[in-house]
């Protein structure tokens, strides 16, 4: 599917945000590529509890660990391209964009900090 046709097939969902009035609209598809990512995401980490339930070698539950970091960075990555795509320019086109930019710029601060 495109873009374009994923797009045209968009739903809208509130997310929590510093600005309640902000919602996110994203495709059918990215929204479960999203889910399926963190869905992996949780089963590696719970394989990481059980490595060290099981006492692993340590270097093979960090290699894991990085691969779990690894793993929420391009999620994250997927978030922000969206943000980017979508609401900032959305926001741009409404007229709100400082308000727009304020926020992501709040909310990078926190993650990487």
């Amino acid at each position: 599917m495109d873009k374009s046709a994923a797009r045209s097939s968009s739903h809208s969902h509130a997310l929590p945000s510093t600005d309640s009035s902000h919602t996110h609209v994203h495709s059918e598809e990215s929204l479960r590529g999203i889910i399926n990512r963190l869905s992996r995401v949780e089963g590696h980490v719970r394989g990481i509890k059980t490595m060290v339930q099981e006492s692993r070698p340590c270097p093979d539950v960090l290699v894991q660990i990085a691969a779990v970091r690894g793993a929420l960075d391009r999620v994250a990555r997927i978030i922000l391209d969206e943000h980017l795509t979508e609401c900032v320019a959305r926001a741009a086109g409404a007229g709100n964009i400082d308000a727009e930019i304020a926020q992501l710029k709040a909310a990078l601060d926190r993650f990487l900090d």
